[in-house]
């Protein structure tokens, strides 16, 4: 191994370190706020998208998300049982299954409003820093779902 694939090798030269950390530090300041309405940071963000638009199919969550069916199902399944969501096939196509929130999944809305600007207090970043941040984020994901792409078809 010549120095240049050493460097390459050593933790503090992968983007992918500082990216998983800061990812998990990020959900470990959410962890508190969500255990007192009683839904995981995953539960938390299926909830934010149906939130924002209600009775949506299941693949269009887990688009949405970046979630596969073997990941968001079992969750759904949890978030059903608990009485938040419903799950019923479309009346246009039987193999789309649409969810939408029961008026405890709507009120848990109002118990976790405060959340996004407590957990915003934490993170130590300036508004321009932030939204930055924000963008190089997104550009990755893009960009990094296009290569994923690619190199299955190569």
């Amino acid at each position: 191994m010549d120095e240049n694939q050493r460097r390459a090798m050593k933790l503090s030269s992968q983007l992918c370190f500082p990216l998983y950390a800061a990812a998990r530090s990020i959900i470990n300041l959410y962890t508190p706020y969500l255990q007192e309405i009683g839904i995981t940071y995953t539960q938390y963000l299926v909830f934010l998208v149906l939130w924002e638009k209600d009775g949506i199919p299941v693949g269009d969550i887990g688009k949405k998300l970046m979630l596969d069916s073997g990941t968001l199902s079992p969750l759904l399944k949890k978030m059903q049982s608990a009485g938040y969501i419903e799950r019923r096939r479309s009346g246009d196509d039987d193999r789309v299954v649409v969810v939408s929130l029961t008026a405890a999944g709507r009120e848990l809305q109002e118990r976790a409003k405060e959340i996004p600007q407590k957990v915003g207090g934490c993170v130590r970043l300036s508004p321009e820093k932030a939204r930055t941040l924000y963008s190089i984020l997104y550009e990755l994901l893009e960009n990094g779902g296009a290569a994923e792409n690619q190199d299955k078809t190569d």
